[in-house]
């Protein structure tokens, strides 16, 4: 192992001192010319660089059990999106991953590092990736308690619940995980492409969602003019399904939902939606999954069958003046 940082910091000072001459212009250029010198630096080694390598590989420069994942920018950065948190594409022979790194931006500067160390952060697009920057003061490992080597034992499910649980550690105030699941891993969710506004939606749907949306935040039965208490709705409306609805309070509190059942109006219009969808709900606390629950009500998810007991006792604890278990699944 030793042998081999040693040719990474040989091959890294070659690197720099010609990039300081003429900077590489491509990360393909870059890769091509990591291959080249690092193929002369052991060449009297039983190891041979393949210059025809899978194009979805990882790492990119396989050497028996050694692998060089090649990153590249023209940027004044040391941070760059690496694979997939699932690692599907990585070479099983692969014990112990380096990172070598060409950094054009300012002065250019080319160095190594070990994967595991300069792993820090994880960003998600439609599958969630790792993020990695050369110098990192603490890795991702670190911050989730877990090797690099064991957590890529860990089947996808378990990987990620590491992540999910490492994301929501970083949630300010307000914010939500748009992402749960992941097909990689097997659970399903994805957003869909289009956005939606909930206004056009047919009124089955609408609905099915308020149902949804009221059963994961029983907030809403707070005192009138309580901020923020349709933050959730609003972020869950969006981060699952695409949907827009600028006026959350409406989905509970307006005279077209509240009076849908008894057009008399007056009186507690939020009991009186509710009611209306009381078996949307019913429906929704069986059919949604843990993690949402876990995501919303921020603790272990409850069992199906005791869902709308906890829901009223969460909800009883919210409201003011009026207790929603005393009208609310009674039968």
């Amino acid at each position: 192992m030793k042998k081999f940082e040693d040719v990474l910091t040989s091959l890294c000072k070659q690197l720099r001192e010609e990039s300081l001459i003429e900077k590489f212009s491509s990360s393909k250029q870059f890769e091509l010319k990591v291959r080249k010198v690092l193929a002369d630096l052991i060449s009297d080694w039983d190891l041979d660089v393949d210059f025809n390598p899978h194009p979805h590989i990882f790492p990119d420069i396989v050497l028996g059990e050694l692998g060089v994942e090649v990153k590249f920018t023209e940027k004044n950065t040391w941070r760059s999106i690496a694979n997939s948190v699932f690692e599907s594409t990585k070479d099983p022979d692969v014990r112990q991953v380096y990172v070598v790194f060409g950094k054009m931006g300012d002065v250019p500067e080319v160095k190594w590092a070990k994967y595991e160390d300069c792993v820090m952060h994880v960003r998600t697009s439609h599958v969630p990736r790792f993020e990695l920057e050369i110098g990192a003061k603490q890795s991702l490992f670190d911050k989730i308690g877990i090797s690099y080597k064991e957590f890529g034992k860990l089947d996808d499910h378990s990987k990620m619940r590491h992540i999910r649980d490492y994301a929501r550690s970083r949630l300010k105030q307000g914010e939500r995980l748009w992402w749960l699941d992941n097909d990689e891993a097997g659970m399903g969710h994805s957003l869909p492409i289009q956005a939606r506004l909930y206004t056009t939606l047919e009124q089955t749907e609408k609905r099915m969602l308020r149902a949804e949306a009221a059963i994961l935040c029983p907030q809403i039965v707070k005192p009138s003019r309580s901020k923020h208490k349709y933050d959730d709705v609003t972020l869950y409306l969006l981060t699952r399904y695409g949907v827009l609805c600028p006026q959350a309070r409406d989905l509970f509190s307006a005279g077209s939902v509240a009076l849908r059942a008894d057009a008399t109006r007056g009186g507690n219009y939020i009991l009186r939606a509710l009611q209306d969808i009381e078996e949307e709900m019913r429906v929704a606390a069986t059919n949604l999954e843990d993690d949402l629950f876990i995501e919303y009500w921020g603790s272990k998810a409850p069992l199906e069958e005791t869902r709308i007991k906890e829901w009223l006792k969460r909800a009883d604890n919210f409201a003011r003046d009026w207790k929603p278990s005393d009208h609310l699944f009674r039968n």
